[in-house]
């Protein structure tokens, strides 16, 4: 296949479809082109993007490729009416979510040892918002469940895999100097019947298409994410 045929049919292909697309997948799709030309194509239409000063671009995100918003038009974007509203995790979600994401795999006794405070409501929440998963069960007595993010917890975030997560050094940096790391606007069902004690003080916020590349919240400190 000529790259000229080959470049349009892969922006294509990641334009229409509504997940990330891995190079593996590509490879699938394309047959007849070799994995190094479809890594070239991909590169070079990152590229094209980023200098024609498009308001998209290719972000490398969850194991793949999708197309996005630059983060830089987030604020003409919430100023379109019509863009769908969605909620916003409350800050105990938040702080649960990143231990989760730094401790994983970990059970749900040793969040809340961490936490100090019961997480079923919350946990319950995050696994119906396809955040958290069951990754397996612990080898002790009683067997508990153990907990770990998913795939749709990386696309949110904007990540291309866990070592793509913020240092702790960086959680210290961010917490001293900005203020607004308090809350982030995260992507959710609308139809989650879910609800408990900690999570009252969800509000609404934007949604993927308006919100600009996420990070979680600086209330995972050193002294309750760090093993």
């Amino acid at each position: 296949m000529e790259d000229h045929q080959l470049k349009p049919a892969i922006e294509a292909l990641i334009f229409s479809s509504g997940h990330p697309l891995s190079l593996e997948r590509l490879k699938d799709i394309f047959d007849e082109a070799t994995a190094g030309q479809i890594e070239e194509q991909v590169r070079l239409l990152q590229q094209e993007y980023l200098e024609r000063g498009s308001g998209l671009m290719l972000a490398e995100v969850a194991g793949g490729y999708q197309l996005a918003t630059r983060p830089e038009h987030f604020e003409w974007i919430r100023k379109f009416k019509t863009v769908k509203t969605t909620t916003r995790l409350s800050k105990p979600a938040l702080e649960t979510l990143a231990i989760v994401a730094y401790k994983q795999p970990i059970t749900r006794s040793e969040v809340e040892a961490i936490r100090g405070v019961n997480i079923g409501g919350i946990m319950r929440n995050l696994m119906e918002r396809r955040l958290v998963k069951i990754v397996g069960k612990k080898d002790v007595p009683g067997k508990p469940m153990m907990y770990g993010t998913t795939l749709d917890f990386l696309q949110y975030f904007g990540l291309n895999d866990l070592s793509a997560l913020p240092t702790l050094k960086e959680f210290q940096e961010l917490e001293a100097g900005e203020e607004v790391m308090e809350e982030v606007p995260l992507v959710v069902e609308e139809n989650s019947d879910a609800s408990s004690s900690e999570d009252t003080d969800e509000e609404e916020a934007l949604s993927p298409e308006a919100a600009e590349p996420e990070t979680l919240t600086a209330a995972a400190t050193e002294e309750n994410v760090s093993g």
